[in-house]
Parts: structure tokens; sequence; C-alpha cells
């Protein structure tokens, strides 16, 4: 790349950059409030983040904090390049780009940790696993997970004795579930599909698998629409849930024959099967929305084809069958709102990277105190994000009074 290219390619990220910042007003008044205080002076911070123009608002919060910071893609195929570019002007180590082989996507996070940090963020646990696995000589103060996904496995770390340091499960936030998990994946999931494949979701049958915030909110924005939403769960009272808000739920044996949009939401893997694929009708779109590539069996796909039409539009890929059926799989089976789309509007992620910030100064203080498990981020915190986010839109609530604070903490009063 020359000098002019690079230069061009920052000019593009700084633009996206700014255009993401105008919707983040909680973030950039933490940002001045830290550049203020400097919490983060001397920390050292490395990231496995999406590097998108809202992880860019975010790392130049906590640069103005004063942390140090290496930054790699927590997903090979969604990194921004001009924001990777962009960022890489204000001093944050950037150690991603779009599209890069496994090989690649794992020394770059080899390269962030390089920094000896000492608090980590993550999106998806990769970069905790290799901290436990391939660099236990790394001294970590305590982290941040950002993901259902991520969540999962650091819970299992922690109960079987493995994880070695503090996390802070900012996923688990009600502001971080609500809108980020429900309102952002919602949407940024079908504008992905969209993207990619131009179709008209009224009057076709989406088929949800996995009905938690993420889910919910595919399914609630799928129907709205037009489409007939079927879900399939694994959980009773999440499929009851379902059931009781007007959704079909079958198992996804059935719902595999009924199908015209697939999309995965679970944390989990194989949750479309061969045994799914092999029923499925001709034209079925497959879209993960899930954090890992592991939803959709994608070699039991590949097993089932006779061919394969790669490209047959950006992020399409089309498996011909042997009687003929064509099954169009997106984005390689990835986080198809982070591929085919931009991910999250910048309105939600200004109160999950929000969250994720003043968690961050909170580590810086409080890690020391913290034995090694997954924490919840304060509800203090929560509840200012949620307050500095109501106060930037204009919108006001009412108070307890004195009266009514009585009551509810005391026991004695009667009916």
């Amino acid at each position: 790349m020359t000098a002019r290219d690079l230069a061009e390619l920052t000019e593009a990220g700084e633009r996206r950059i700014g255009w993401a910042r105008r919707s983040m007003p909680v973030l950039t008044a933490i940002a001045a409030r830290f550049a203020a205080e400097r919490p983060l002076d001397g920390l050292r911070v490395a990231a496995c983040l999406h590097v998108t123009a809202e992880t860019a608002v975010l790392m130049g919060a906590l640069r103005a904090g004063g942390a140090e910071i290496a930054l790699a893609a927590s997903n090979p195929l969604s990194t921004q390049d001009d924001v990777a570019a962009a960022l890489g002007v204000y001093g944050i180590a950037v150690h991603a780009r779009a599209g890069v082989d496994m090989e690649t996507y794992y020394r770059h996070i080899h390269q962030a940790l390089d920094i000896s940090p000492d608090i980590v963020l993550d999106d998806g646990c990769d970069l905790v696993n290799i901290l436990h696995t391939e660099r236990p000589d790394l001294s970590v103060a305590g982290g941040c997970e950002e993901t259902t996904t991520g969540i999962i496995r650091l819970r299992q770390m922690a109960a079987e004795g493995a994880l070695k340091f503090p996390v802070v499960a900012v996923n688990d936030t009600r502001t971080k579930r609500m809108f980020d998990n429900r309102y952002g994946t919602g949407q940024s999931t079908l504008d992905g599909i969209m993207r990619a494949t131009n179709a008209l979701l009224a009057g076709r049958t989406v088929v949800v698998a996995g009905f938690g915030f993420c889910g919910r909110g595919v399914a609630e924005r799928a129907k709205g629409l037009g489409a007939r939403v079927i879900v399939t769960e694994i959980d009773p009272v999440k499929a009851l849930d379902a059931a009781l808000q007007g959704y079909e739920v079958l198992p996804m044996g059935q719902a595999a024959r009924v199908g015209d949009v697939f999309v995965t939401v679970t944390g989990n893997r194989d949750v479309i099967r061969g045994e799914h694929l092999a029923v499925m009708k001709d034209g079925v779109i497959l879209a993960n929305a899930g954090h890992f590539d592991v939803e959709i069996d994608v070699r039991a796909l590949e097993g089932l084809a006779e061919s394969v039409n790669f490209g047959v539009r950006p992020n399409v890929d089309e498996y011909v069958l042997a009687d003929g059926r064509r099954l169009l799989l997106l984005a390689e089976g990835r986080l198809v709102n982070l591929t085919a789309a931009e991910g999250h509007p910048a309105a939600v992620m200004d109160m999950s990277f929000s969250a994720q910030a003043l968690a961050v100064a909170w580590l810086a203080t409080e890690s020391v105190r913290l034995p090694p498990g997954v924490y919840d981020v304060p509800a203090d915190i929560d509840a200012e994000v949620a307050r500095l986010k109501l106060a930037a839109t204009g919108i006001a609530i009412d108070e307890l009074t004195v009266e009514q604070e009585d009551y509810l903490h005391s026991w004695r009063a009667g009916s």
C-alpha cells in the first residue's frame, strides 16, 4: 500500500469514526471525564474486539484515560480496514486486517498480548483462552467479556478452577442484554441478511434458533417486517415465553422442512446439522448471528453439496445438492451482522461500550481485591449508563419520594 493509499484509507476511517461518535454521546462524555481524571494512567490494555468505528470510540475513551492499548480483531471477517488505519494514527497499536486466515487471526491476538497487559477486553473469550493455554507467563490483573458465548466459556473455566483472574461479565448488564443484544442484534442481523440477499422477508418463514435476548430481538424484527416466525429452543421456559408471545415453537427437525430463512443465535455448536440441511427447501437462506462459526455445521453442508458457487453475491455462497436444491450460506457461517453489514447501530453500542469503559476504570482500582472468577458489572455502573443515556436523549423519569423510599425499605407497613 502506498503512502497516498494509506492516507486515503485513514481519512475514510476518521470520517467513519466521527459519524459513529455522533450517536455515542454517553461514551463521548465518559472520554472527556477520563481525559480530566486519567483513571487509567500507566495501565496496559490488550483488546480482542470487532475492529469497527464504534470500537474505535471506546479505544479513544480508554486512551484518553491514560491507557496504552493494543487491539486485535475478534473475528477475521469483521474488521473495517479504514478504521484500523485511523486508530494507528492515534497511537493505538492495531493488529487486524479484514479477511485474514485463522493462522494470522491468532497471530494478531498474540501480538496484542505482547504488550504484557494489565487488563484485557475480550469478545468471545479467544484472547483469554490463549492467555491460559499459550501465554501463561503473562500476569493479568483483570478483564472484561462482551459476549454471551464468551461468558459461557468463562463460567466453565471458573467452575473448573482454571480461570486465573477476575473477569467482568459486561454482557450480563441490563443495559447490554436489553439494548445491545435485543435491539442491536435484532436490527443488525436482519440488516446483514437483507444486504447480502436483497430478499423480501414479508410473507416468508423465518426460523430463529434460540430465544435469548438476541434471538428475541431477531424474532421481533422479523415479525415486524411481515415474516412468519418459528422459534426453536432447548430451554422450556424460553420456549414457553416464545409461544405466549405468539410465535410458533418447533424442534429444528420439523422447522427445517418449512423454513425459508434460518438464523442461529444460541452460542452453541451444531444447531443446524446435516439431518436438518438434508430436508430443507430449495433456496433456503442460512445465517448465523452467534459469535463463532460453529452453529451451522458447514462441514456437513460441504459434504452434502455436489458443487459450491462461491460469491454468487457478496457474502453469499450457494451450495448445490445432488437433487438440484440450492442452500445459500451467508458470511461463511460467521457473524452475519458484522460480516455482511456494519454490526450494531452506534447508538446501541454507546451503552455497551460505556459500561465497558467504566468497568475497566473500576477494575483498575478493584482488581487487586478480587479473587479469580466471573463478576457482574456493579449495579451503580449499569444505572449510571442508563441515566446518562436518558439525559443525552432528553428523556426524564420520575424519582421516588421520601415516603416511597421508606415504604420500599420497611417491612412493618401493612396494607
